[in-house]
């Protein structure tokens, strides 16, 4: 098992959550319940998938959730792009959303590899 408050990926997922969390409420309302919601979910999912994995008994499924949550981190960058192209996000807020998923992308990609070679 491992603890994820520990991990760096853990704890800018959560920093990111609350970031778009604020800025997604300036989205227009009538998309409360489409793209802003579905975009708030598979971000969230980020962080729930890697405490998830973290409490279980193996790396490898330790691993396998790690490759949910990249799942979700790609779903999210495509659900952002999209507001993005409709003009929901202001150009700074974007490119700050758009920057941390990458990284966190890199970091979800590179502790998978760790605990490969473990």
């Amino acid at each position: 098992m491992h603890n994820f408050r520990d991990l760096e990926v853990w704890t800018k997922s959560m920093k990111l959550c609350k970031m778009f969390y604020t800025i997604s409420k300036e989205f227009p309302k009538d998309e409360m319940f489409g793209l802003t919601s579905q975009a708030r979910r598979s971000l969230y999912s980020i962080p729930a998938n890697i405490a998830e994995g973290a409490g279980r008994d193996t790396d490898a499924q330790f691993s396998h959730f790690l490759n949910i949550a990249l799942g979700s981190s790609f779903e999210f960058e495509t659900q952002i792009l999209i507001a993005n192209d409709i003009g929901f996000f202001k150009n700074v807020d974007f490119n700050i959303i758009h920057s941390e998923i990458k990284h966190i992308q890199n970091m979800l990609a590179k502790l998978k590899q760790k605990i490969k070679n473990q």
